[in-house]
């Protein structure tokens, strides 16, 4: 595989085209939806999960985080690249993030210009800067809020300027899922981030405890898949793909580890794949 295509990180992308599609189906019904709108926040979403894959290869890599990695491949961390080449791919993402975020708030609101800021910084000071919040057990928070919350809602908003009680409720189990991710990620790297005194919220918890999160998001995401149904029946065919999750939860209820967590962090992005294709046609159909 081409080293910067490894770099990006293809298993992570659902966790950015999730949102847009649950966040878009939630739209559907509401009066004078304006679906080309939806082309630009995919485009968002897609270049800031690249634009934090790549800031967090460099700013990793660079404080030697990397070294001794037991997952998938890092371009600074593996010396493939130099650093400075990887922090202009991560601002370049960024800026395409940027460009077309600026679409949305021309044809919507300019208060999403602000949005837009925090979440470029965010994206940035997950692992960059002096003080990462990553390093001090805040990534899920920001993964919860961004390519949940915001992400989902935004969506809606963007193509419907709605905020409707239903993407919100629809956004809480994109979050879990886009969390689970990370989780797995975290618990693999546990021993690593430890000697890096990388203070992850897996690091933190400790193995026993970030595996019953996991567990937790899923029973969260489930909980509330059913009341989003509530407003929109057919939004329950979403546990159908909620259902791809049982396999890499019984691989982290049984124990597995290092190298193993590489392939339930694999089945958990396809599983949430699954169920956002799942939840968004049932929130289609159900309008």
């Amino acid at each position: 595989m081409n080293p910067w295509i490894a770099g990006a990180r293809p298993k992570t992308l659902p966790a950015a085209i999730v949102p847009v599609a649950v966040g878009l189906a939630a739209a559907a019904g509401s009066p004078d939806v304006r679906w080309w709108l939806g082309a630009p926040a995919l485009v968002v979403s897609l270049a800031l999960q690249v634009g934090v894959n790549y800031a967090n290869d460099y700013s990793d890599g660079i404080r030697g985080t990397d070294e001794q990695r037991v997952g998938p491949l890092r371009l600074v961390g593996s010396g493939l690249v130099a650093p400075r080449k990887v922090k202009m791919a991560a601002f370049a993402a960024f800026g395409v993030a940027a460009v077309a975020g600026l679409v949305i708030a021309v044809a919507t609101s300019p208060w999403l210009l602000a949005v837009g800021v925090v979440a470029i910084a965010a994206a940035w000071f997950y692992t960059g800067g002096k003080n990462p919040y990553g390093y001090i057990g805040l990534g899920e928070v920001f993964v919860f809020v961004f390519f949940g919350l915001v992400a989902t809602v935004g969506s809606t908003f963007a193509v419907s300027e709605q905020l409707p009680s239903l993407a919100w409720l629809a956004s809480v189990p994109v979050g879990c899922l886009a969390c689970a991710l990370l989780v797995v990620n975290n618990l693999r790297d546990i021993p690593t981030d430890v000697v890096a005194g990388k203070k992850t919220l897996a690091v933190r918890l400790g193995d026993p405890r970030t595996r019953s999160l996991y567990m937790l998001l899923c029973v969260v995401a489930l909980v509330f898949v059913v009341l989003a149904g509530v407003q929109r029946p057919a939004a329950v065919f979403g546990l159908v793909g909620l259902a791809a999750v049982l396999r890499p939860l019984g691989l982290v209820r049984s124990g597995v580890k290092g190298r193993d967590l590489i392939a339930v962090l694999g089945t958990t992005g396809r599983a949430q794949m699954m169920f956002g294709v799942t939840f968004s046609i049932g929130l289609l159909i159900g309008a």
